[in-house]
């Protein structure tokens, strides 16, 4: 029980720099879709969609490979483990940024940013940077440093949003009525260029917060090194085709449904994505302490600790149905955070809010694998999720557009979760709670079913704020009966749900 009470610890402070800080990046939504047209929030939305998919390949792992190693029966060194895998990151990173500069112009033209190739070396600039401090921040979490780290990462988002405030609002005021002031570095035919510049400032200076972390005696270990890279490249394998998952739609998007159409899509898409981000904030959070967690734990006790394994999976599903209905029962509110010219999209929330569920659970799953040192499968699982997802795509999108982009995640996390489950159970089985998490499910669903089509929220918000909070507290209460601990772990999640 102690091991959870820290992993529930973890998951609140990594939940702070996540939830809080997703949600403060998050409300920079409106501005952009009040801003910018469709269209130019679709560029915006596909080229941080090859950005997301460079920063994994350029991490290749490594992350996982650390706790693996820091953790590893045969090594007794941490920060040898540590800086071996730092130095790998400063040398690809660096010969990725060289790269990019030889191929810039035919790079940026290939991404529709011919007239402003700064923007590709600004964003290229700003990744390698993420993923050589990825590191760092692993050895924060591994060194259960939770409050700096979360503390790195709300600065990183308050200096972000204060970039974007001031470029997009305060800098056209002023140029407008004293243009002498700011133009020697104000361009506004710029437009969204300094939501990426933005980006850049905020990663430069998570840098130096992060110089106790880096400048360190730095010692090499090509044995380390290799067998980190052995490791390591499964869960590669694994991160691109994840972030393939949730990417491949908005890079195909141009392709499927070209011209003005297809980037107007995507940029309606992309808008309503990020009201279901809100679940991807509380996976993250609970991400950051469960992998340092699982790894710790099977150190110390072996394969005696399944039952918390267990545990943490019921509590997981729990938080996230109760997110999930806390997003669907306020859709009505949430909805402003985009602009008015972006609501067509709303229908695509619930979807792919569920999707981001399953791969919750997914990774919760994934630790059979990652424990037996059998990283292989976790790639074989998101390749198969991949096919998936590139195949509805392709034969759906052009004839139902972003909606078939929508059940192609869903489907696609679905079919990862269950093949990882039943795969799991015969090569590493854990008894999981599943007549609780189909319990918790079905009852989800009848709450979500009866808000949707009885419009049970209507009543209870004439009378309280949070009167689906309270509808969902009443259904859980009776459930869960007399059981006080559980009680408390249920309001916790309502909490969560407060919080995004």
């Amino acid at each position: 029980m102690a091991g959870m009470k820290g992993l529930v610890k973890d998951t609140a402070i990594y939940g702070l720099s996540s939830i809080v800080g997703r949600f403060l990046n998050w409300c920079l939504v409106p501005l952009y879709t009040n801003v910018f047209t469709q269209g130019e929030y679709g560029v915006v939305t596909n080229i941080y969609a090859y950005v997301a998919v460079t920063l994994v390949i350029l991490i290749y792992g490594l992350e996982t490979g650390f706790f693996r190693f820091a953790n590893h029966e045969k090594y007794n060194d941490p920060d040898l483990v540590y800086t071996t895998g730092l130095t790998s990151l400063a040398v690809s990173s660096s010969a990725f940024f060289i790269a990019i500069l030889l191929f810039l112009h035919p790079i940026a033209g290939a991404l529709g940013c011919g007239s402003h190739p700064e923007f590709i070396w600004i964003m290229a600039l700003t990744v390698a940077i993420d993923a050589f401090t990825s590191l760092p921040f692993a050895y924060l979490r591994y060194q259960k440093r939770a409050w700096r780290f979360a503390l790195i990462k709300l600065l990183s988002i308050a200096i972000n949003i204060g970039m974007n405030l001031f470029f997009i609002l305060l800098c056209p005021v002023i140029y407008r009525h004293h243009p002498a002031w700011i133009e020697w570095f104000y361009d506004p035919t710029w437009g969204v260029g300094y939501i990426f510049a933005a980006n850049l400032i905020s990663s430069a200076i998570v840098l130096l917060a992060l110089t106790p972390e880096i400048f360190r005696r730095y010692r090499f270990n090509a044995e380390i090194w290799k067998r980190m890279l052995v490791y390591s490249y499964p869960i590669l394998i694994l991160g691109v085709a994840g972030i393939m998952n949730q990417s491949i739609d908005k890079i195909l998007f141009p392709f499927l449904i070209p011209g003005e159409e297809g980037v107007a899509q995507l940029g309606i898409y992309g808008a309503n994505y990020k009201i279901a981000i809100i679940m991807v904030m509380f996976t993250q959070a609970f991400r950051f302490a469960y992998e340092p967690f699982i790894f710790e734990k099977h150190k110390k006790s072996g394969g005696d600790s399944l039952s918390v394994y267990s545990e943490a999976m019921k509590y997981f599903i729990i938080f996230g149905l109760f997110i999930f209905l806390g997003v669907m029962f306020y859709l009505d509110i949430l909805k402003y955070f985009i602009g008015q010219a972006f609501f067509s999209g709303l229908a695509v929330v619930p979807i792919v809010m569920l999707a981001e569920l399953f791969f919750g659970i997914f990774f919760n799953l994934s630790l059979w694998y990652k424990l037996t040192d059998r990283t292989i499968w976790g790639a074989y699982f998101s390749l198969f999720g991949c096919a998936i997802t590139v195949s509805i795509n392709i034969l759906f999108v052009p004839r139902f557009g972003y909606m078939a982009s929508a059940w192609a995640a869903f489907t696609s996390y679905l079919a990862m979760m269950l093949a990882s489950y039943f795969i799991g159970q015969r090569k590493f089985p854990i008894r999981y709670d599943l007549r609780s998490a189909l319990r918790y499910s079905l009852l989800t669903a009848v709450l979500y079913l009866a808000a949707v089509y009885i419009e049970i929220g209507t009543v209870f918000q004439e009378t309280s704020p949070f009167g689906e909070v309270i509808v969902a507290d009443i259904f859980f209460l009776i459930l869960l009966g007399n059981d006080r601990e559980h009680e408390m772990k249920v309001r916790v999640g309502q909490l969560v749900i407060l919080q995004a």
